[in-house]
Protein backbone atom coordinates (compact mmCIF):
# COMPACT_ATOMS: atom_id res chain seq x y z
CA UNK A 1 0.00 0.00 0.00
CA UNK A 2 1.24 3.51 -0.74
CA UNK A 3 2.35 5.30 2.39
CA UNK A 4 2.84 8.72 0.78
CA UNK A 5 1.34 10.31 -2.29
CA UNK A 6 3.93 13.00 -2.89
CA UNK A 7 7.67 13.05 -3.42
CA UNK A 8 9.82 14.90 -0.93
CA UNK A 9 11.67 17.85 -2.48
CA UNK A 10 15.04 17.58 -0.76
CA UNK A 11 17.60 17.88 -3.57
CA UNK A 12 19.30 21.21 -4.22
CA UNK A 13 21.36 22.50 -7.14
CA UNK A 14 24.56 20.79 -5.93
CA UNK A 15 22.74 17.47 -5.57
CA UNK A 16 21.18 17.78 -9.03
CA UNK A 17 24.52 18.69 -10.61
CA UNK A 18 26.19 15.71 -8.91
CA UNK A 19 23.51 13.46 -10.45
CA UNK A 20 24.23 14.88 -13.92
CA UNK A 21 28.03 14.66 -13.65
CA UNK A 22 28.10 11.48 -11.57
CA UNK A 23 25.79 9.61 -13.95
CA UNK A 24 27.92 10.61 -16.93
CA UNK A 25 31.32 9.57 -15.57
CA UNK A 26 31.61 5.79 -15.41
CA UNK A 27 34.32 3.64 -16.97
CA UNK A 28 34.03 4.86 -20.57
CA UNK A 29 36.52 7.74 -20.40
CA UNK A 30 39.21 5.32 -19.21
CA UNK A 31 38.64 2.85 -22.08
CA UNK A 32 36.91 4.04 -25.26
CA UNK A 33 39.73 6.25 -26.57
CA UNK A 34 41.51 3.00 -27.49
CA UNK A 35 38.77 2.09 -29.99
CA UNK A 36 38.60 5.63 -31.34
CA UNK A 37 42.38 5.69 -31.82
CA UNK A 38 42.21 2.45 -33.82
CA UNK A 39 39.29 3.70 -35.89
CA UNK A 40 40.80 7.10 -36.71
CA UNK A 41 44.57 6.81 -36.17
CA UNK A 42 44.70 10.59 -35.88
CA UNK A 43 45.07 12.84 -32.85
CA UNK A 44 43.23 15.66 -34.61
CA UNK A 45 40.20 13.62 -35.61
CA UNK A 46 40.06 11.82 -32.27
CA UNK A 47 39.91 15.11 -30.37
CA UNK A 48 37.46 16.45 -32.95
CA UNK A 49 35.18 13.49 -32.19
CA UNK A 50 35.35 14.30 -28.46
CA UNK A 51 34.72 18.00 -29.15
CA UNK A 52 31.72 17.11 -31.32
CA UNK A 53 30.46 14.82 -28.54
CA UNK A 54 30.80 17.70 -26.10
CA UNK A 55 28.90 20.03 -28.43
CA UNK A 56 26.11 17.47 -28.88
CA UNK A 57 25.86 16.85 -25.14
CA UNK A 58 25.86 20.51 -24.12
CA UNK A 59 23.50 21.50 -26.94
CA UNK A 60 21.14 18.76 -25.82
CA UNK A 61 21.31 19.92 -22.21
CA UNK A 62 20.69 23.55 -23.19
CA UNK A 63 17.61 22.47 -25.13
CA UNK A 64 16.32 20.13 -22.40
CA UNK A 65 16.43 23.02 -19.97
CA UNK A 66 13.34 24.57 -21.58
CA UNK A 67 11.34 21.34 -21.25
CA UNK A 68 12.51 20.78 -17.68
CA UNK A 69 11.45 24.29 -16.71
CA UNK A 70 8.02 23.84 -18.32
CA UNK A 71 7.31 20.40 -16.84
CA UNK A 72 9.28 19.88 -13.62
CA UNK A 73 7.64 16.53 -12.90
CA UNK A 74 8.87 13.06 -11.97
CA UNK A 75 9.57 11.10 -15.14
CA UNK A 76 11.30 13.92 -16.99
CA UNK A 77 11.96 12.96 -20.59
CA UNK A 78 9.02 10.53 -20.65
CA UNK A 79 6.69 13.39 -19.63
CA UNK A 80 8.12 15.71 -22.30
CA UNK A 81 7.62 13.12 -25.06
CA UNK A 82 4.09 12.31 -23.90
CA UNK A 83 3.13 15.99 -23.95
CA UNK A 84 4.71 16.70 -27.35
CA UNK A 85 3.55 13.55 -29.16
CA UNK A 86 1.24 10.81 -27.92
CA UNK A 87 1.12 7.91 -25.43
CA UNK A 88 2.53 5.43 -27.96
CA UNK A 89 5.78 7.36 -28.53
CA UNK A 90 6.08 7.97 -24.79
CA UNK A 91 5.55 4.26 -24.09
CA UNK A 92 8.20 3.30 -26.65
CA UNK A 93 10.64 5.53 -24.81
CA UNK A 94 9.70 4.13 -21.41
CA UNK A 95 9.83 0.55 -22.70
CA UNK A 96 13.27 1.10 -24.21
CA UNK A 97 14.54 2.74 -21.02
CA UNK A 98 13.38 -0.23 -18.96
CA UNK A 99 14.47 -2.95 -21.39
CA UNK A 100 17.91 -1.68 -22.36
CA UNK A 101 18.77 2.01 -21.86
CA UNK A 102 18.61 2.22 -18.07
CA UNK A 103 18.91 -1.43 -17.06
CA UNK A 104 21.47 -2.28 -19.75
CA UNK A 105 23.73 0.56 -18.67
CA UNK A 106 23.27 -0.38 -14.99
CA UNK A 107 24.31 -3.96 -15.82
CA UNK A 108 27.30 -2.93 -17.93
CA UNK A 109 28.56 -0.42 -15.37
CA UNK A 110 28.12 -2.95 -12.55
CA UNK A 111 30.11 -5.55 -14.50
CA UNK A 112 32.84 -2.94 -15.12
CA UNK A 113 32.89 -2.29 -11.35
CA UNK A 114 33.34 -6.01 -10.72
CA UNK A 115 36.07 -6.38 -13.36
CA UNK A 116 38.18 -3.68 -11.75
CA UNK A 117 37.49 -5.04 -8.28
CA UNK A 118 38.94 -8.32 -9.58
CA UNK A 119 42.32 -6.60 -9.94
CA UNK A 120 42.45 -6.55 -6.14
CA UNK A 121 40.63 -9.87 -5.70
CA UNK A 122 41.55 -12.19 -8.62
CA UNK A 123 39.25 -14.94 -7.34
CA UNK A 124 36.36 -12.90 -8.76
CA UNK A 125 37.44 -14.23 -12.18
CA UNK A 126 36.65 -17.79 -11.04
CA UNK A 127 34.10 -19.46 -13.33
CA UNK A 128 31.18 -20.80 -11.32
CA UNK A 129 29.06 -22.13 -14.15
CA UNK A 130 29.86 -23.06 -17.74
CA UNK A 131 27.61 -24.24 -20.53
CA UNK A 132 29.41 -25.38 -23.65
CA UNK A 133 31.95 -22.83 -24.92
CA UNK A 134 29.71 -19.79 -25.23
CA UNK A 135 28.18 -19.11 -21.83
CA UNK A 136 29.80 -18.77 -18.42
CA UNK A 137 28.99 -17.18 -15.09
CA UNK A 138 31.85 -16.00 -12.89
CA UNK A 139 32.07 -14.67 -9.37
CA UNK A 140 32.50 -11.13 -10.69
CA UNK A 141 29.04 -11.17 -12.25
CA UNK A 142 27.60 -12.08 -8.85
CA UNK A 143 29.47 -9.14 -7.31
CA UNK A 144 28.00 -6.91 -10.02
CA UNK A 145 24.52 -8.11 -9.08
CA UNK A 146 25.33 -7.58 -5.40
CA UNK A 147 26.33 -3.97 -6.07
CA UNK A 148 23.02 -3.34 -7.88
CA UNK A 149 21.05 -4.87 -5.01
CA UNK A 150 22.98 -2.78 -2.46
CA UNK A 151 22.38 0.48 -4.34
CA UNK A 152 18.72 -0.40 -4.84
CA UNK A 153 18.31 -1.12 -1.13
CA UNK A 154 19.99 2.17 -0.13
CA UNK A 155 17.81 4.16 -2.53
CA UNK A 156 14.66 2.36 -1.37
CA UNK A 157 15.29 3.77 2.11
CA UNK A 158 14.83 7.33 0.91
CA UNK A 159 16.39 9.88 -1.36
CA UNK A 160 18.78 11.19 1.32
CA UNK A 161 20.97 8.07 1.33
CA UNK A 162 21.31 8.04 -2.42
CA UNK A 163 21.95 11.78 -2.41
CA UNK A 164 24.89 11.42 -0.01
CA UNK A 165 26.46 8.57 -1.97
CA UNK A 166 26.08 10.51 -5.20
CA UNK A 167 27.67 13.66 -3.84
CA UNK A 168 30.62 11.93 -2.16
CA UNK A 169 31.44 9.63 -5.07
CA UNK A 170 31.00 12.34 -7.70
CA UNK A 171 33.35 14.72 -5.87
CA UNK A 172 35.88 11.91 -5.38
CA UNK A 173 36.03 10.97 -9.04
CA UNK A 174 36.04 14.59 -10.25
CA UNK A 175 39.02 15.33 -8.02
CA UNK A 176 40.81 12.12 -9.06
CA UNK A 177 40.20 12.72 -12.77
CA UNK A 178 41.34 16.33 -12.42
CA UNK A 179 44.54 15.15 -10.66
CA UNK A 180 45.23 12.63 -13.44
CA UNK A 181 44.87 15.39 -16.03
CA UNK A 182 47.13 17.88 -14.20
CA UNK A 183 49.86 15.32 -13.46
CA UNK A 184 49.60 13.93 -16.98
CA UNK A 185 50.02 17.33 -18.61
CA UNK A 186 52.91 18.29 -16.30
CA UNK A 187 54.83 15.05 -16.85
CA UNK A 188 53.84 14.81 -20.50
CA UNK A 189 55.17 18.31 -21.18
CA UNK A 190 58.69 16.98 -20.49
CA UNK A 191 58.47 14.11 -22.98
CA UNK A 192 57.56 15.96 -26.17
CA UNK A 193 54.96 13.31 -26.97
CA UNK A 194 52.11 15.79 -27.28
CA UNK A 195 53.84 17.73 -30.06
CA UNK A 196 54.89 14.45 -31.70
CA UNK A 197 51.29 13.20 -31.68
CA UNK A 198 50.23 16.45 -33.35
CA UNK A 199 53.02 16.51 -35.95
CA UNK A 200 50.55 15.26 -38.57
CA UNK A 201 47.17 15.48 -36.82
CA UNK A 202 44.86 15.08 -39.83
CA UNK A 203 46.33 11.95 -41.42
CA UNK A 204 43.69 9.36 -40.60
CA UNK A 205 44.02 5.57 -40.74
CA UNK A 206 41.77 2.71 -39.65
CA UNK A 207 43.56 -0.10 -37.84
CA UNK A 208 41.83 -3.47 -37.61
CA UNK A 209 42.63 -7.14 -37.11
CA UNK A 210 42.55 -9.10 -40.37
CA UNK A 211 41.37 -12.65 -39.70
CA UNK A 212 42.84 -13.98 -42.95
CA UNK A 213 46.40 -12.83 -42.29
CA UNK A 214 45.99 -12.97 -38.48
CA UNK A 215 47.62 -9.56 -38.22
CA UNK A 216 46.76 -5.92 -37.60
CA UNK A 217 46.37 -3.80 -40.73
CA UNK A 218 46.17 -0.02 -41.11
CA UNK A 219 44.41 1.56 -44.08
CA UNK A 220 44.30 5.29 -44.92
CA UNK A 221 41.01 7.13 -44.44
CA UNK A 222 39.79 10.09 -46.45
CA UNK A 223 36.63 11.61 -47.89
CA UNK A 224 33.31 9.93 -47.20
CA UNK A 225 35.03 6.86 -45.75
CA UNK A 226 36.50 9.08 -43.05
CA UNK A 227 33.13 10.77 -42.44
CA UNK A 228 31.50 7.35 -42.13
CA UNK A 229 34.05 6.04 -39.65
CA UNK A 230 33.83 9.27 -37.63
CA UNK A 231 30.07 8.89 -37.45
CA UNK A 232 30.38 5.29 -36.30
CA UNK A 233 33.19 5.63 -33.78
CA UNK A 234 31.60 8.63 -32.07
CA UNK A 235 29.19 6.16 -30.47
CA UNK A 236 32.06 5.41 -28.06
CA UNK A 237 32.42 8.96 -26.79
CA UNK A 238 28.65 9.47 -26.81
CA UNK A 239 28.24 6.43 -24.54
CA UNK A 240 30.81 7.91 -22.16
CA UNK A 241 28.86 11.17 -22.10
CA UNK A 242 25.38 9.70 -21.83
CA UNK A 243 22.93 9.55 -18.87
CA UNK A 244 23.06 13.34 -18.30
CA UNK A 245 19.28 13.42 -18.77
CA UNK A 246 18.70 11.21 -15.69
CA UNK A 247 18.29 14.27 -13.50
CA UNK A 248 15.04 15.07 -15.33
CA UNK A 249 13.55 11.77 -14.12
CA UNK A 250 13.90 12.84 -10.51
CA UNK A 251 12.42 16.31 -10.96
CA UNK A 252 9.74 15.60 -8.35
CA UNK A 253 12.37 15.58 -5.61
CA UNK A 254 14.37 18.65 -6.64
CA UNK A 255 13.84 22.02 -4.96
CA UNK A 256 12.81 24.77 -7.40
CA UNK A 257 13.07 22.30 -10.30
CA UNK A 258 12.11 24.88 -12.89
CA UNK A 259 15.40 26.66 -12.10
CA UNK A 260 17.69 23.99 -10.68
CA UNK A 261 17.21 21.33 -13.35
CA UNK A 262 18.23 23.56 -16.30
CA UNK A 263 21.16 24.90 -14.27
CA UNK A 264 22.32 21.43 -13.23
CA UNK A 265 22.08 20.14 -16.80
CA UNK A 266 24.28 22.96 -18.08
CA UNK A 267 26.78 22.86 -15.20
CA UNK A 268 27.12 19.08 -15.17
CA UNK A 269 27.55 18.61 -18.91
CA UNK A 270 30.01 21.51 -19.26
CA UNK A 271 32.18 20.24 -16.37
CA UNK A 272 32.29 16.66 -17.64
CA UNK A 273 32.85 17.66 -21.27
CA UNK A 274 35.82 19.82 -20.28
CA UNK A 275 37.31 17.00 -18.19
CA UNK A 276 36.87 14.47 -20.97
CA UNK A 277 38.62 16.62 -23.56
CA UNK A 278 41.45 17.41 -21.13
CA UNK A 279 41.76 13.72 -20.21
CA UNK A 280 42.31 12.84 -23.87
CA UNK A 281 44.90 15.58 -24.22
CA UNK A 282 46.62 14.11 -21.14
CA UNK A 283 46.59 10.66 -22.78
CA UNK A 284 48.22 12.16 -25.87
CA UNK A 285 50.81 13.89 -23.67
CA UNK A 286 51.75 10.61 -21.96
CA UNK A 287 51.45 8.00 -24.72
CA UNK A 288 52.03 7.83 -28.47
CA UNK A 289 48.73 7.59 -30.32
CA UNK A 290 49.90 4.79 -32.58
CA UNK A 291 51.56 1.73 -31.18
CA UNK A 292 52.17 -1.97 -31.64
CA UNK A 293 50.00 -4.87 -30.54
CA UNK A 294 53.24 -6.75 -29.82
CA UNK A 295 54.60 -3.97 -27.61
CA UNK A 296 55.76 -4.96 -24.14
CA UNK A 297 55.45 -1.59 -22.44
CA UNK A 298 52.71 1.03 -22.30
CA UNK A 299 54.85 3.37 -24.41
CA UNK A 300 55.36 0.68 -27.08
CA UNK A 301 51.69 -0.25 -27.15
CA UNK A 302 50.53 3.34 -27.39
CA UNK A 303 46.92 4.41 -27.02
CA UNK A 304 45.78 2.11 -29.84
CA UNK A 305 46.93 -1.06 -28.11
CA UNK A 306 46.81 -0.20 -24.42
CA UNK A 307 46.82 -3.42 -22.40
CA UNK A 308 43.28 -4.81 -22.01
CA UNK A 309 42.03 -1.59 -23.67
CA UNK A 310 42.72 0.30 -20.40
CA UNK A 311 44.11 3.55 -21.76
CA UNK A 312 43.56 5.27 -18.41
CA UNK A 313 45.72 2.68 -16.66
CA UNK A 314 48.36 2.88 -19.40
CA UNK A 315 48.53 6.67 -19.05
CA UNK A 316 48.67 6.43 -15.27
CA UNK A 317 51.57 3.97 -15.51
CA UNK A 318 53.62 6.76 -17.10
CA UNK A 319 52.97 8.81 -13.94
CA UNK A 320 52.88 6.28 -11.12
CA UNK A 321 54.82 3.32 -12.52
CA UNK A 322 53.88 -0.22 -11.48
CA UNK A 323 51.30 0.92 -8.93
CA UNK A 324 49.22 2.61 -11.66
CA UNK A 325 47.10 -0.47 -12.31
CA UNK A 326 45.85 -0.49 -8.72
CA UNK A 327 45.40 3.29 -8.55
CA UNK A 328 43.30 3.30 -11.72
CA UNK A 329 41.37 0.23 -10.63
CA UNK A 330 40.41 2.00 -7.39
CA UNK A 331 39.45 5.15 -9.32
CA UNK A 332 37.25 3.22 -11.74
CA UNK A 333 35.63 1.30 -8.87
CA UNK A 334 34.70 4.65 -7.30
CA UNK A 335 33.62 6.03 -10.66
CA UNK A 336 31.39 3.11 -11.66
CA UNK A 337 29.81 2.68 -8.22
CA UNK A 338 28.91 6.37 -8.05
CA UNK A 339 27.72 6.35 -11.66
CA UNK A 340 25.36 3.46 -11.02
CA UNK A 341 23.95 5.07 -7.91
CA UNK A 342 22.64 8.00 -9.94
CA UNK A 343 21.25 5.77 -12.69
CA UNK A 344 19.57 3.39 -10.22
CA UNK A 345 18.06 6.33 -8.31
CA UNK A 346 16.66 8.04 -11.40
CA UNK A 347 15.20 5.13 -13.36
CA UNK A 348 12.38 4.24 -10.97
CA UNK A 349 10.92 7.76 -11.26
CA UNK A 350 10.31 7.24 -14.96
CA UNK A 351 8.47 3.97 -14.30
CA UNK A 352 6.44 5.88 -11.71
CA UNK A 353 5.33 8.35 -14.38
CA UNK A 354 4.48 5.51 -16.78
CA UNK A 355 2.42 3.75 -14.10
CA UNK A 356 0.42 6.93 -13.50
CA UNK A 357 -0.50 6.77 -17.20
CA UNK A 358 -1.38 3.07 -16.78
CA UNK A 359 1.47 2.04 -19.08
CA UNK A 360 3.54 0.12 -16.53
CA UNK A 361 2.97 -2.11 -13.50
CA UNK A 362 0.41 -0.39 -11.27
CA UNK A 363 2.56 -0.89 -8.16
CA UNK A 364 5.29 1.30 -9.70
CA UNK A 365 3.04 4.31 -9.01
CA UNK A 366 3.12 3.73 -5.27
CA UNK A 367 5.56 5.50 -2.96
CA UNK A 368 6.73 3.63 0.14
CA UNK A 369 6.98 5.08 3.66
CA UNK A 370 10.29 6.71 2.65
CA UNK A 371 8.55 8.56 -0.21
CA UNK A 372 10.33 6.71 -3.02
CA UNK A 373 8.92 4.36 -5.72
CA UNK A 374 10.38 1.19 -4.20
CA UNK A 375 8.59 -1.25 -6.52
CA UNK A 376 10.07 0.50 -9.56
CA UNK A 377 13.50 0.35 -7.97
CA UNK A 378 13.27 -3.38 -7.27
CA UNK A 379 11.84 -4.43 -10.62
CA UNK A 380 14.61 -2.41 -12.28
CA UNK A 381 17.07 -4.24 -10.03
CA UNK A 382 15.72 -7.66 -11.06
CA UNK A 383 15.98 -6.99 -14.80
CA UNK A 384 19.40 -5.29 -14.58
CA UNK A 385 20.65 -8.27 -12.54
CA UNK A 386 19.37 -10.66 -15.21
CA UNK A 387 21.25 -8.64 -17.84
CA UNK A 388 24.42 -9.01 -15.75
CA UNK A 389 24.11 -12.77 -16.34
CA UNK A 390 23.34 -12.41 -20.04
CA UNK A 391 26.96 -12.04 -21.08
CA UNK A 392 25.82 -9.40 -23.60
CA UNK A 393 26.41 -6.25 -21.56
CA UNK A 394 29.07 -5.00 -23.98
CA UNK A 395 26.60 -5.09 -26.87
CA UNK A 396 23.90 -3.58 -24.65
CA UNK A 397 25.88 -0.34 -24.53
CA UNK A 398 25.71 0.04 -28.30
CA UNK A 399 22.01 -0.79 -28.40
CA UNK A 400 21.32 1.61 -25.52
CA UNK A 401 23.31 4.52 -26.94
CA UNK A 402 21.72 4.20 -30.39
CA UNK A 403 18.24 4.02 -28.87
CA UNK A 404 19.02 7.00 -26.62
CA UNK A 405 20.00 9.09 -29.65
CA UNK A 406 16.68 8.31 -31.35
CA UNK A 407 14.71 9.58 -28.36
CA UNK A 408 16.98 12.57 -27.83
CA UNK A 409 16.01 13.60 -31.37
CA UNK A 410 12.31 13.10 -30.60
CA UNK A 411 12.60 15.06 -27.36
CA UNK A 412 14.39 18.07 -28.78
CA UNK A 413 12.09 18.12 -31.81
CA UNK A 414 9.35 18.31 -29.16
CA UNK A 415 10.52 21.83 -28.30
CA UNK A 416 9.35 23.02 -31.74
CA UNK A 417 6.07 21.14 -31.38
CA UNK A 418 5.32 22.47 -27.89
CA UNK A 419 6.13 26.06 -28.91
CA UNK A 420 3.15 25.73 -31.29
CA UNK A 421 0.89 23.55 -29.15
CA UNK A 422 1.48 25.50 -25.93
CA UNK A 423 2.60 29.00 -26.96
CA UNK A 424 1.42 30.59 -23.69
CA UNK A 425 2.90 28.02 -21.32
CA UNK A 426 5.25 29.36 -18.68
CA UNK A 427 8.87 28.88 -19.71
CA UNK A 428 11.22 29.94 -16.88
CA UNK A 429 14.11 28.99 -19.14
CA UNK A 430 14.11 29.11 -22.95
CA UNK A 431 16.37 26.97 -25.12
CA UNK A 432 19.54 28.90 -25.92
CA UNK A 433 19.99 29.57 -29.62
CA UNK A 434 16.45 28.51 -30.52
CA UNK A 435 15.64 27.54 -33.24
CA UNK A 436 19.13 27.15 -34.67
CA UNK A 437 20.94 25.22 -31.92
CA UNK A 438 18.17 22.63 -31.36
CA UNK A 439 17.84 22.21 -35.16
CA UNK A 440 21.59 21.70 -35.50
CA UNK A 441 21.48 19.12 -32.70
CA UNK A 442 18.72 17.21 -34.52
CA UNK A 443 20.63 17.37 -37.81
CA UNK A 444 23.91 16.08 -36.35
CA UNK A 445 22.41 13.29 -34.25
CA UNK A 446 20.18 12.19 -37.14
CA UNK A 447 23.26 11.89 -39.34
CA UNK A 448 25.00 9.80 -36.66
CA UNK A 449 22.00 7.45 -36.41
CA UNK A 450 21.86 7.00 -40.21
CA UNK A 451 25.63 6.49 -40.30
CA UNK A 452 25.41 3.81 -37.60
CA UNK A 453 22.68 2.00 -39.52
CA UNK A 454 25.01 1.94 -42.53
CA UNK A 455 28.34 1.14 -40.86
CA UNK A 456 27.15 -0.90 -37.86
CA UNK A 457 23.80 -2.24 -39.03
CA UNK A 458 23.81 -5.28 -36.76
CA UNK A 459 24.06 -3.42 -33.45
CA UNK A 460 22.13 -0.33 -34.54
CA UNK A 461 19.47 -2.54 -36.11
CA UNK A 462 19.04 -4.51 -32.89
CA UNK A 463 18.73 -1.23 -30.98
CA UNK A 464 16.03 -0.06 -33.41
CA UNK A 465 14.35 -3.47 -33.18
CA UNK A 466 14.12 -3.20 -29.37
CA UNK A 467 12.36 0.16 -29.76
CA UNK A 468 9.89 -1.20 -32.33
CA UNK A 469 9.17 -4.25 -30.20
CA UNK A 470 7.42 -1.85 -27.88
CA UNK A 471 4.62 -1.23 -30.43
CA UNK A 472 2.78 -4.55 -29.93
CA UNK A 473 3.49 -4.33 -26.19
CA UNK A 474 1.82 -0.91 -26.08
CA UNK A 475 -1.37 -2.15 -27.70
CA UNK A 476 -1.38 -5.25 -25.51
CA UNK A 477 -1.03 -3.07 -22.39
CA UNK A 478 -3.71 -0.64 -23.58
CA UNK A 479 -6.19 -3.44 -24.32
CA UNK A 480 -5.40 -5.05 -20.97
CA UNK A 481 -6.12 -1.76 -19.20
CA UNK A 482 -9.43 -1.28 -21.05
CA UNK A 483 -10.50 -4.81 -20.17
Amino acid sequence: MAENKEFKRSLGLLDATSIVAGSMIGSGIFIVSVFMARDLGSSGYMLLAWLLTGFITIAGALSYGELAGMMPKAGGQYVYIAKAYNPLIAFLYGWTVFSVIQTGVIAAVAVAFAKYTAIFFPDLNTILFEYSDWYTINAGQLLAIGSIILLTYINSKGVDGGKKIQLVFTLAKLIALFALIILGLIIGAKTGLLSANFSNPWQATKTFFDTETQSWISLPLAGWALVGVMGATIINSLFSSDAWNNVTFIAGEIKQPEKNIPRSLILGTVIVTALYILANIAYLALLPLQGSAAGLTAAEQGIQFAANDRVGAAAASMIFGDSALYIMAALIMISTFGCNNGIVMAGARLYYAMAKDKLFFAKAEQLNKNQVPAFGLWIQCVWASALCLSGKYGDLLTYATFASLIFYIFTIAGIFILRKKMPNAERPYKALGYPYLPALYILITSFICIDLLIYDFKNAGIGLGIVLLGIPLYYWQRNKTKA
